[in-house]
């Protein structure tokens, strides 16, 4: 392993995911998108502590409501609302598309409809929620947890499924991951799920563990496979359910 290649990788993973400026010795090469592809989860763990930070300061001066929605706002700058839009394509084209071809145009049209405005209130305003009710020192570290874990599950997809577009192959979410690869990615990502309460950690993998497939399956039967889009909604997904089921858990 070379370092030094690395580290360009992780730069490229940053610079594909997030607004954040990359240094410009980083360059470019298509090779670099498809080796990146490891690091996402670690970009994750970043963007959740940017979100963490704001929550904690914010906490300061400002009621937990508004510190969870600053928070929020602050990985929504970080990664241009990526994955939401992600989000938002998938439930407009599994939404208003039937057979697999409308799907597909319906996901590339960058206009929102109407199941991708709802789809957006809901997630966001149950992220809210959730990290409002939680206790704050839980509530910070389980939005890195849930920012890492979540995209460990999402870039799993890219071991088992197919990328369903002809077009775009450079792109590091059309490559086939190694196992290796998603190891390194897994060790990025999980280990933040069990601290605290490892208990609690189980119940959340398990969560993500059984969402995973039938995410990946209703993928398989609409579209074949994924796209990037695919990807983006089902880390919002993976995002909530840990949210949800780490609150029911203290709930219970």
């Amino acid at each position: 392993m070379n370092p030094f290649a690395e580290v360009r990788y992780f730069f490229t993973a940053l610079g594909y995911f997030t607004r954040v400026p990359v240094p410009r010795w980083v360059g470019f090469e298509a090779g670099y998108l498809s080796a990146s592809a490891r690091y996402f989860p670690l970009v994750g763990v970043l963007v959740g502590g940017v979100g963490a930070l704001t929550y904690l300061a914010a906490l300061r001066v400002f009621p937990g409501g508004i510190a969870v929605m600053l928070s929020m706002a602050a990985t929504l700058a970080v990664t241009g609302a990526l994955h939401e839009d992600g989000l938002a394509d998938c439930c407009d084209a599994f939404g208003g598309g039937y057979a697999r071809d409308d799907v597909l145009r319906i996901m590339h049209d960058s206009r929102i409809g109407a199941f991708g405005a709802i789809a957006l209130v809901i997630a966001l305003g149950l992220k809210w929620q959730a990290l409002a009710a939680l206790p704050p020192s839980r509530a910070a570290w389980l939005m890195i947890a849930a920012h890492a874990a979540s995209r460990v599950t999402a870039v799993s997809y890219l071991v088992t499924l197919d990328y369903v577009r002809p077009e775009g192959k450079a792109k590091p979410v059309a490559q086939r991951m190694s196992l290796p690869a998603f190891g390194c990615a897994a060790a990025f990502g999980l280990p933040w799920l069990f601290w605290p309460d490892w208990r609690a950690g189980c119940a959340a993998f398990g969560a993500l563990i059984v969402l995973r497939v039938l995410l990946g399956r209703y993928f398989v039967r609409r579209i074949g496979g994924y796209t990037g889009d695919c990807l983006g909604f089902a880390q919002q997904i993976f995002e909530l359910a840990v949210y949800l089921v780490m609150l029911g858990w203290i709930s219970s």
